[in-house]
């Protein structure tokens, strides 16, 4: 026992501490199979003694320690072949010896001299990823890839928090409108309707993905369009069994289904109304074959009508999950 004094000093389990890297950013991976993808997270942030972690791709929750990434195991077991080495060289050096002939003897001397050193540790990096996340719920700083995502934390869905920056960035096109020439203002309204369409398409597709599981016939959700306010509030009514026309009252679910299709002419129809919009809409204000005129108060109206249908959907969900 004595010549395997530093090996034996050795515990039979080693733990390894994972430091965040300078950005102060930790990896993680989800441990489920058909998953396995790779997210960031600052610790520190967020809930205090969690034990558990949320994959916020797929949702998977199981314990902190099984999200470590390939590359930390690696680093680990570098550690501990590490200090396996330098224990063994270390008991290895006490066993060297020299020596010499004899003084006037005929004889051969014979020594032991142990040289060599413990294989270096293996080094990690962190990936780059796409989105940075600051969790509204509990303040934990994550990335993804990607834009939507569960909190790893707490298991809040952000997806509230982008599609409110994305109608953040309507507003600001608005404000600008007011301080330029009057054609080009107006096509900043008719860019600020657009973008708000467009972020609650994004929106309603990412909340779709992120909860297929809770639907009832997830394949359907697949090609569901949230450009289409109607064919979105059917198919959400079938889904998940949330009811627009409750939640808002008919008369907002009406406004934006306007708004929308006016957005549509503009996308599709080079801003000139056509029989089918008439027919979708009703809108007494507008004339065949003339420009369709889209108001300031217009995409204010629907940039929050589309915030509320996203609270009401997301409380929706809250509850039925």
């Amino acid at each position: 026992m004595r010549r395997t004094r530093h090996l034996g000093a050795l515990p039979t389990e080693m733990s390894v501490r994972l430091r965040a890297d300078g950005n102060g950013w930790l990896g993680r991976e989800c441990p489920q199979q058909d998953c396995k993808r790779y997210f960031k997270i600052t610790p520190g942030t967020g809930l205090a003694n969690i034990e558990t972690c949320r994959c916020p791709y797929c949702g998977h929750e199981e314990r902190s320690s099984h999200f470590h990434t390939p590359a930390q195991i690696e680093h680990a077991r570098s550690v501990a072949i590490n200090q396996v080495h330098a224990a063994l060289l270390k008991d290895f050096k006490a066993l060297e010896f020299n020596h010499r002939p004899r003084r006037g003897s005929f004889g051969i001397g014979i020594s032991l001299k142990v040289t060599g050193r413990p294989p270096p540790l293996r080094g990690y990096t962190e990936e780059d990823l796409e989105t940075e996340v600051v969790c509204g719920a509990c303040s934990l700083r994550y990335a993804i890839y990607g834009v939507f995502g569960f909190c790893p934390d707490c298991g809040a869905h952000n997806n509230l928090g982008i599609l409110a920056a994305n109608l953040r960035l309507a507003a600001k096109m608005l404000a600008l409108a007011d301080t330029v020439e009057a054609e080009v203002g107006r096509r900043l309204v008719e860019n600020a309707l657009e973008d708000c369409v467009s972020a609650f398409d994004g929106w309603g597709r990412g909340v779709c993905q992120a909860f297929m599981t809770k639907a009832a016939n997830p394949v359907k959700l697949v090609k569901v369009s949230f450009q289409n306010i109607e064919r979105a509030r059917t198919a959400l009514r079938e889904q998940f069994g949330f009811d627009a026309d409750a939640a808002l009252g008919a008369a907002t679910v009406a406004s934006l289904h306007r708004a929308f299709q006016k957005r549509h002419v503009l996308a599709h129809r080079m801003g000139v109304v056509d029989a089918d919009y008439l027919r979708q809409t009703g809108d007494t204000n507008a004339q065949e074959g003339h420009q369709i005129r889209v108001l300031r108060s217009e995409v204010e109206e629907t940039a929050a009508g589309v915030q509320a249908w996203a609270e009401a959907l997301t409380a929706h969900l809250g509850r039925i999950i």
